[in-house]
C-alpha cells in the first residue's frame, strides 16, 4: 500500500512539472505567433515518458511484437530507461504499425494502424509538446480531436448560429480517405512554422516512413498518418489548420459574404 501511495505521489510530482514546462512553450507560443522552437526533444525524459505510459488505455490491442500494456508494466523502469537511451542517441526507430480494420455505417471498413506501447508512448511525448504550441494557433470553430472539445460543442455551436444569425451559406465538406493521403512533405513544412528542432522533426519523419504489417507482409508508407495511433489527429489538425482552416478564413470566406 505505501508503495503504491508513493508511486503515485511521484507521478503527481512528474505531471506538475512537466505541466510547468509545458505550460511555459504555451506561453511563449501565445505570445508570439511567428515563434519557433528550437529546442524540445530533451523533453522526452525518463519521468516525462513514465508519466505518458501511466495515460495510455490499458484495454488497447497490442501492436505487432504483441505486448500488451500490462506485460510493458512489469519492467517499466528498465524499459523506459532503455527507451531514452536510444532517444538520446538517435537511434530509436519507430516499429511498423499493425493494420486492423473496423466496419463503417456504410458497410465499408476503415483501416487502423495499430503502434506498439513503446511507440505509443513516444508518440503521447510527442503529442503534449506540440499540443502545448499548436493548440494556440488553431482557429476557434475547429473542434475535431481538440482537448475539451467534441462533436456535440460543435453542433452546438452550428444550431446556435443558424437559429440566430444572418446565414447565407452552409459549406459542407468530406475529404475522402483524409487520414490515408496525408502529404508527408507537406505536413513537415506546416510542423516547420513552429518547429525547428531538427532532432524532433526528425523523429516525427520515422514515424511517418514506419510502414505497416498486413498479414505478414511489410507495406511502405509515402504518405498519410494511420488512424489508431496517438499522434495521428494532432498531426492532422496541424495539416488542416495551415492547408484548409487558414485557407478557408483568409480566402473563401471573403467570397461567400453578400454585400447589399
Amino acid at each position: 500500500m505505501r508503495r503504491e501511495a508513493g508511486d503515485t505521489s511521484a507521478r503527481r510530482r512528474t505531471g506538475g512539472q512537466m505541466g510547468t514546462k509545458l505550460a511555459s512553450l504555451t506561453l511563449r507560443a501565445r505570445g508570439n505567433p511567428k515563434s519557433k522552437f528550437i529546442s524540445l526533444a530533451h523533453l522526452l525524459t525518463e519521468d516525462f515518458l513514465k508519466s505518458c505510459f501511466w495515460e495510455l488505455k490499458r484495454d488497447k490491442a497490442s501492436g505487432i511484437d504483441g505486448v500488451s500494456v500490462k506485460e510493458y508494466e512489469v519492467s517499466l523502469e528498465e524499459n523506459i530507461k532503455d527507451l531514452v537511451v536510444r532517444l538520446k542517441a538517435k537511434k530509436y526507430k519507430p516499429q511498423p504499425v499493425r493494420r486492423a480494420y473496423i466496419p463503417k455505417s456504410d458497410g465499408s471498413k476503415r483501416g487502423l494502424g495499430i503502434p506498439t506501447v513503446e511507440d505509443k508512448i513516444v508518440q503521447m511525448g510527442i503529442k503534449k509538446i506540440l499540443e502545448a504550441i499548436f493548440e494556440v494557433d488553431f482557429i476557434d470553430v475547429s473542434y475535431g480531436f481538440r482537448p475539451n472539445r467534441s462533436c456535440h460543442d460543435a453542433l452546438e455551436v452550428l444550431d446556435k448560429t443558424i437559429m440566430t444569425k444572418p446565414v447565407n451559406y452552409v459549406v459542407d465538406m468530406d475529404i475522402k480517405k483524409f487520414f490515408d493521403t496525408i502529404d508527408h512533405r507537406w505536413l513537415m513544412e506546416c510542423l516547420r512554422q513552429r518547429i525547428k528542432d531538427t532532432s524532433l522533426l526528425r523523429l516525427i519523419v520515422r514515424f511517418l516512413k514506419a510502414g505497416i504489417m498486413e498479414e505478414g507482409k511489410f507495406i511502405q508508407t509515402d504518405k498519410g498518418t494511420p488512424q489508431g495511433g496517438v499522434l495521428s489527429p494532432l498531426l492532422a489538425n496541424i495539416y488542416l489548420h495551415y492547408i484548409l482552416d487558414l485557407w478557408f478564413e483568409k480566402v473563401v470566406k471573403k467570397q461567400l459574404y453578400v454585400t447589399t
